[in-house]
């Protein structure tokens, strides 16, 4: 694909999945597959929406070797065309992140998350180089990732304009930083999908981002795919109104789960079995979500108006 429709594929609500265990800790493909048919059944598709798959939320580098292309397979096949997929990649070399995109690519992802190389401790030409090697061997759309929370994985904005003329680069996983500041947005957005992964999306939708990293969406879509299209329309107010009434209290408990134990999945992952899906929990040491901390959830998302299985899983 060129770079003029992997932006036009990019784009929207970006879904980032959990990854489904069993009661040992192992992945549960079948569970994937049919929450892929769910997923798409219930709005997530293409031209509104991406599942992002075996990123941090999903667990990824936690996972075996074996695990990651297994997980991407299954998300792929259950998806039959109906929703593109991106896979992630995280942190390595030059050298395993293009098996690992040459992987993604074979199995049918349209396009890879990938994380500055920091076990290189890259400078901003290293980083460069990295990016290109892979942009050059690699038919399928790359989404940079900026974690500049880690050593030497911050990008500046010379550096990301540098990155215009690698044909698939075409995405940001946007965090700004004093090297790459919010006021770099609306000319980088020219350049690039920025895709937002903080809490003002009706901010960053002004300023030319093109998507969204989801918070709730594959535990129940129909709020998130509510967002885009309000923002699309330009509608800021019914944007800011959802974002105020339901992602602020969400996101409000999320954070006391997270003082009783780390992991991204943690909480997301108990915000999906609320709602009926079965995944699970976070694989040690990230402690199980407790009775007590699930039934706090279950007031609060019925409180908000979402329809809650009676049945406790």
């Amino acid at each position: 694909m060129n770079r003029a429709e992997l932006r036009q594929r990019i784009q929207g609500v970006i879904g980032v999945t959990t990854t489904p265990f069993d009661s040992d800790f192992e992945i549960d493909y079948g569970r994937m597959s049919n929450l892929t048919q769910w997923w798409v059944d219930n709005g997530l598709v293409k031209g509104k929406a991406l599942l992002k798959i075996g990123s941090v939320m999903g667990e990824g580098p936690q996972m075996r070797e074996d695990e990651w292309p297994a997980l991407v397979r299954t998300v792929v096949q259950a998806a039959n065309g109906e929703v593109d997929i991106i896979a992630a990649s995280h942190c390595k070399d030059t050298i395993r992140t293009i098996e690992d995109c040459k992987r993604a690519e074979d199995l049918g992802a349209i396009g890879i998350q990938i994380a500055p190389p920091l076990f290189n401790d890259p400078n901003q030409d290293d980083i460069l180089r990295f990016y290109e090697a892979i942009s050059d061997a690699i038919g399928i759309g790359i989404m940079v990732y900026q974690n500049h929370w880690f050593p030497n994985s911050g990008i500046h904005t010379e550096t990301f304009n540098k990155m215009a003329n690698f044909e698939h680069v075409v995405a940001i996983k946007w965090a700004s930083f004093d090297k790459c500041p919010i006021e770099s947005m609306p000319d980088l957005s020219k350049k690039f999908n920025l895709i937002e992964n903080g809490n003002d999306r009706v901010g960053f939708h002004k300023m030319g981002g093109r998507g969204f990293l989801d918070k709730t969406s594959v535990a129940y879509p129909p709020h998130e795919l509510e967002m885009w299209e309000s923002l699309e329309s330009g509608n800021y107010d019914k944007a800011q109104a959802l974002w105020e009434s339901v992602d602020i209290p969400i996101q409000e408990l999320g954070k006391r789960f997270h003082e009783k134990s780390g992991g991204q999945a943690r909480f997301k992952k108990a915000l999906m079995n609320a709602m009926g899906h079965r995944v699970g929990h976070q694989r040690p040491p990230t402690l199980p979500v407790t009775e007590q901390e699930m039934e706090e959830l279950r007031t609060l998302l019925t409180r908000i108006g979402w329809p809650v299985p009676k049945t406790h899983i």
